[in-house]
């Protein structure tokens, strides 16, 4: 415990616009400021260091670039590998682990032990590595790095610990799975092949053993040669040689026969007893053309024979082998039986797939029940035992990037009654036809812990729609999903001009989502510069969606001078600045260089029926202006107490209230200063005439318009084609983004006011960055998704370092690059019970907005308390000019009370605004109100306001406006994300920055708490999509498809080893069928034989040592270690201690038999020298 006496009157103060008047912090805790002491302030900070730790929890979505595919048929496992060396494990809903190699090698091949808790990865780097799944978080226990020849495929068989591994100069070498060491037998390439064959068969594509013989080992050559290696006789029984390629080769159960597939799309049937030709040769979609040929077809990549009991035809299931001349359909999974071939269309290439049976013998009939299907986008399970074969209901969210995720919200301890409401609504619009029966992948255990609370991500996407999520404990289930393009018209194919061009590039982009759980009110912000408020309700309703227009477009002219500023009064009548909305000008054959007072979309201006659930209430756009596209939204907050919205851009500031429907303020950013703008702002010529500027413009721009479009749009990834470029940002290149724009587009919610692309004099001081877009280019174009964050292009220079690396340039914000930018962008917007003077003596309603130079300003509101006035009376916004100033654009503002407890903004209660009138419970308004005046009781009145920027944090006293503490939180870096949370019963400010460091710092004294390097190649997706929120917890977009979960609380890395799901659970190995005595007698039995016999050291002898290189894992020691604490963690690492003595010892005795053996051979060679010598004289020597 730590008392903190702070001044509570700070009247003799430095001014805190003045920079001076704020100390400059480079120590490690928050710098007081030094005051009169009236009064004192004693807050009791309660979070220690002790208190966090950094920790991934669980990662949701389909394994991006997914590469291979295995599953334990006991324990009902499933295993999917990608190419950034992750694999996933999926067991029941709730059992869901994510591991990653180190080394980030490719995933080539899964192959697990079954039924005994390992699984074996094979990599891209010719390495395999045994994972340890009998704990919670898997690890690795032995890696062998194969030095002079790549793994191409690996076969283990069931109960069996030795892996046969086939490489790419075709030669097949064994593995010993218990002390993952090579064995001495080899299976060299020219030894599986005739003497006279002239060629290399090519690399290994298929091992496996028969299911009649296990001595017996089947080995296919990409080049078409299959092969019968007898594994005691270290000969071949026969070889076989086919025209085509070989991908797969699979066995009849009774091991007397074998398909196989081929680059022609054709299915071989051999059989055992006469090998010189296949009995069967079949294209499944292959048709015979008038000339007798076969038409050409595409490869069969792999094929699956399985047996079934109550059918005497078996199931062939294979993907690919579709004509060529069938060009654009879709992939295929097609399954045949019998006479009967189904086709199943895909939306996804297919990746592998799985025959899951109900017997993991090979010798027995398999009984398949279902096909598992990895695509490269998605993942989907079909019921074979229906003769429809439809899927299974994925109970995993693979649908995360259904449409790309553009923007994502996280609510940690929402109200318990909204996730059962939202599935409730959600559950009416769910798909049919799935199969009834039970998800098939069931293995593991899981529980929901103890300490759970109701938890939902919302995630934001390209085609304009919106889902919510339940991520309660570890899992994550859709409960509703809206679609916002429903609420415009659909543009004419015949629009001319840009707007044509916008609809093919994702105009309902979500950009940014603002959500009130108490009141159930949503904002969502779209690419399009519109804001689309929604209400909840239970009852459907037809209703008219009002639309208002905004003209927020500053021009030049309103630029002040030095001179203007002394003379500006301060804002008394606002109702001065809001502009009336105007009517649109008809959209169709509309030249951009004469368009003005039109929206970007058309709202729906006809009676719409909407269902229960959000239904759209307004709609606020911002209009073109003189040809000149709106800017788009940077910062946006809802206050359901007050009624109000606010958004902003870098042009300025718009206010509305929502319940009377009216634009309450609308006015540039330099307007709201008044006389209290801590900048002279540098003078600009003014424009003549507008005809003037757009032959400037177009002199400027002609011959760089349509070649820059092309450019442009590469830094903007598509949102269809989700690439994941990453752009990492060195240390010393992690500044700020500069100030430069593309299209007069603000490229950042932090980023520095933008031009609005109009001409200046050339001889101004805006002479050079002239060219930034031709007249009327409009700022849209494909909409962002999070796969890459919006970057900043010069004009001067678009070459690909300067696309990619903008992103991390430095902004200054000193005077010299304020007079450079006469605008600036509104980041941040905070609606709080407040105090807007000095002099006041209550809180009353008030915006506070953060700038992108670092200035804070404070507007206090006057809301009419009745609720009928409020509906009638005007509401009266008045800004006083009061400023606040940081270093950096002003990400975050929060508001403490006196005891330094968090307040919370007020809202209002959710109701049902289509609900039937019920006589006895009429409908009013009810409001909860977190006033600082009333949540203090010894403390004084007055609150605290926490202040953070990219550059550093404050914490001010309000009203006094007294800077209390500041620390500088980075100078190499920027903040790209920044939050006041609450942890552990206290509250802190969390901060990721550009350079990946997570921080978090205590409040008030802003004490630095925890500072680790997280993230260090950050990337733009993950700089788009990270947030914070209540209880330690934080999530980001870690691929296009995937959202990753973790944690910086202490307490919650303490319990996660709770909250994750067992993915081994002792299970008997079922036993195998009794095949009775004539099916045995006359052959039909397998042929078992000891591998150890036949691999062993003794056998077999050692491979050499620069084949392989065997390198011992770690075993989950590390994970022990961070989940075990007390005495818990001293039995763990006693345990780990005896486990590591162990392991000594059997090395210690492994050294004392070859000793030994070296001894006894020494002893027999002496002997025999002996008896050799005994009988001879001396001069026979």
């Amino acid at each position: 415990m730590k008392k903190f006496r702070k001044v509570l009157d700070g009247l003799t103060t430095s001014s805190p616009a003045n920079p001076g008047g704020s100390p400059a912090c480079g120590s490690a805790a928050g710098t007081p400021s030094t005051a009169p002491t009236p009064r004192e302030l004693e807050i009791q900070e309660t979070l220690m260091s002790e208190h966090f730790q950094i920790c991934k929890t669980v990662r949701h979505g389909v394994p991006y670039q997914p590469t291979a595919l295995a599953f334990d048929p006991v324990q009902k496992i499933l295993a999917i590998g990608s190419r950034s060396g992750g694999v996933r494990l999926l067991g029941r809903p709730g059992v869901d682990c994510h591991c990653q190699h180190e080394s980030g090698a490719a995933v080539l091949q899964l192959q697990f032990l079954i039924n005994e808790g390992a699984l074996v990865t094979a990599c891209a780097d010719d390495t395999l590595h045994l994972w340890n799944l009998r704990q919670r978080r898997p690890a690795i226990l032995h890696s062998l790095k194969f030095n002079r020849e790549r793994i191409t495929f690996c076969h283990l068989p069931f109960q069996s610990k030795w892996l046969y591994v086939g490489t790419e100069r075709g030669n097949t070498h064994i593995v010993n799975i218990e002390s993952f060491i090579l064995s001495g037998y080899v299976i060299m390439w020219n030894k599986a092949i005739e003497l006279s064959t002239k060629t290399h068969p090519g690399p290994v594509v298929h091992l496996s053993d028969s299911p009649k013989d296990e001595g017996k080992l089947l080995i296919g050559f990409e080049s078409g040669t299959i092969v019968m290696w007898d594994l005691r006789a270290k000969r071949t029984d026969f070889r076989i040689y086919y025209d085509e390629a070989i991908h797969s080769a699979s066995w009849h159960h009774e091991g007397r026969q074998f398909m196989c597939s081929h680059s022609d799309g054709s299915l071989s049937m051999w059989n055992l007893r006469n090998t010189a030709k296949p009995f069967q040769v079949t294209f499944p979609h292959g048709k015979t053309q008038r000339d007798g040929r076969k038409e050409s077809c595409k490869p069969i990549l792999k094929v699956e024979y399985k047996t079934s009991r109550n059918s005497s035809e078996a199931f062939v299931v294979f993907s690919g082998g579709l004509s060529y001349d069938k060009a654009g359909r879709r992939p295929t999974l097609t399954i045949m039986h019998g006479k009967a071939i189904t086709v199943l269309e895909m939306d996804y290439p297919i990746v592998d797939f799985l025959v899951l049976c109900e017997t993991p013998y090979i010798n027995e009939v398999q009984e398949p029940y279902a096909v598992v299907v990895l695509l490269e986008k998605d993942f989907v399970v079909v019921d074979l035992t229906q003769s429809n074969f439809p899927i299974f209901e994925n109970p995993y969210p693979m649908d995360i990037h259904e449409s790309p995720v553009t923007c994502t919200a996280y609510f940690a301890d929402c109200p318990p009654d909204i996730i059962p409401v939202l599935y409730s609504i959600g559950a009416k619009h769910k798909k049919t036809g799935y199969s009834h029966k039970e998800w098939p992948v069931s293995g593991g255990t899981w529980t929901v812990g103890s300490q759970t609370y109701p938890e939902i991500i919302i995630t934001g996407h390209a085609d304009g729609s919106i889902k919510f999520w339940d991520a309660t404990a570890i899992t994550l289930q859709m409960l509703y999903k809206l679609k916002t393009s429903k609420v415009f018209e659909k543009p004419k194919s015949g629009d001319v001009g840009r707007s044509a061009e916008l609809v093919e590039e994702d105009p309902y982009a979500v950009q940014m989502i603002s959500w009130c759980p108490q009141s159930r009110i949503l904002c969502v912000v779209g690419i399009s510069a519109h804001v689309i408020l929604y209400r909840f309700s239970k009852h459907d309703a037809s209703t008219t969606i009002t639309s208002l227009e905004v003209r927020l477009q500053c021009e030049m002219e309103d630029v002040i001078s030095p001179s203007d500023t002394e003379n500006t009064p301060s804002f008394s009548d606002p109702s001065g600045h809001s502009p009336q909305p105007q009517p649109p000008s008809p959209r169709s054959n509309t030249p951009d260089s004469m368009r003005d007072s039109i929206p970007c979309l058309k709202v729906k201006d006809r009676m719409i029926r909407m269902p229960p659930g959000y239904q759209a209430e307004l709609v606020v756009q911002l209009l073109w202006v003189d040809g000149e596209p709106p800017q788009q939204i940077t910062s946006l907050d809802l206050n359901s107490a007050y009624g109000l919205l606010a958004l902003g851009n870098c042009n300025g500031l718009t206010v509305v209230d929502y319940l009377q429907k009216t634009i309450l303020l609308c006015m540039s950013t330099l307007e709201l200063y008044g006389s209290a703008d801590p900048f002279q702002r540098l003078t600009r010529s003014p424009r003549k005439n507008r005809q003037s500027t757009s032959d400037f413009c177009m002199r400027g721009l002609s011959n760089f318009h349509s070649d820059s479009k092309k450019r442009i749009r590469t830094s903007y990834q598509s949102l269809t084609e989700l690439s994941d470029n990453q752009v990492s940002l060195d240390l010393e290149r992690s500044k700020s983004p500069t100030s430069d724009h593309v299209n007069g587009h603000c490229t950042s919610p932090t980023s520095q006011p933008c031009l609005t692309g109009r001409a200046r004099v050339p001889g101004g001081p805006e002479g050079p960055r002239l060219a930034r877009r031709g007249p009327g280019r409009p700022p849209f174009r494909k909409a962002q998704s999070a796969a890459c964050m919006e970057v900043s292009l010069p004009v001067s220079s678009l070459t690909e370092e300067s696309r990619e690396n903008s992103f991390s340039r430095s902004r200054s914000s000193s005077v010299s690059s304020i007079d450079r930018e006469t605008k600036e962008a509104v980041t941040t917007l905070q609606f709080a019970e407040s105090y807007g003077r000095k002099s006041d003596t209550l809180p009353t309603p008030c915006l506070w907005v953060g700038t992108s130079l670092g200035l804070v300003l404070i507007i206090p509101m006057s809301i009419p308390t009745d609720e009928q006035e409020r509906l009638e009376d005007p509401v009266t916004v008045a800004p006083t000019g009061t400023v606040l100033m940081l270093k950096g654009s002003i990400l975050r503002i929060g508001f403490l009370d006196c005891g330094g407890a968090l307040i919370n903004s007020p809202y209002e209660v959710w109701r049902d605004q289509h609900a039937p009138d019920h006589p006895d419970r009429p409908r009013k308004r009810k409001l909860v109100n977190f006033s600082p005046s009333s949540s203090q009781e010894a403390s004084g009145d007055g609150h605290l306001a926490v202040v953070c920027s990219e550059r550093q944090a404050k914490v001010f006293f309000m009203p006094s406006q007294a800077c209390l503490y500041v620390h500088n939180i980075t100078e190499s870096s920027f903040v790209l994300r920044a939050d006041v949370v609450s942890v552990c019963n206290s509250v802190c400010l969390a901060c990721f920055c550009a350079n990946g460091h997570i921080m978090t710092l205590s409040l008030p004294s802003l004490r630095p708490l925890l500072d680790v390097n997280y993230l260090p190649l950050t990337d733009m997706r993950i700089a788009r999509t990270f947030c914070f929120t209540n209880g330690g917890q934080a999530l980001y977009l870690c691929s296009p498809t995937e959202i990753q979960r973790i944690t910086y609380s202490q307490e919650m890395c303490d319990n996660l080893q709770e909250m994750l799901g067992e993915l081994f659970t002792p299970i008997e190995t079922p036993e195998a069928q009794n095949r009775g005595f004539l099916k045995g007698f006359f052959g039909g039995n397998a042929q078992t034989f000891d591998r150890e016999e036949l691999f062993g050291e003794a056998a077999a002898g050692k491979a050499s040592r620069s084949l392989a290189q065997h390198i011992p894992g770690q075993g989950g020691m590390e994970g022990m270690k961070a989940a075990a604490g007390g005495v818990v963690g001293e039995l763990a690492r006693a345990r780990i201690a005896l486990d590591e003595r162990g392991q000594r010892l059997g090395e210690l005795e492994e050294r004392t038999a070859l000793m030994m053996t070296s001894a006894e051979t020494f002893s027999k060679h002496a002997h025999e020298l002996m008896l050799k010598c005994k009988d001879k004289k001396w001069y026979q020597f």
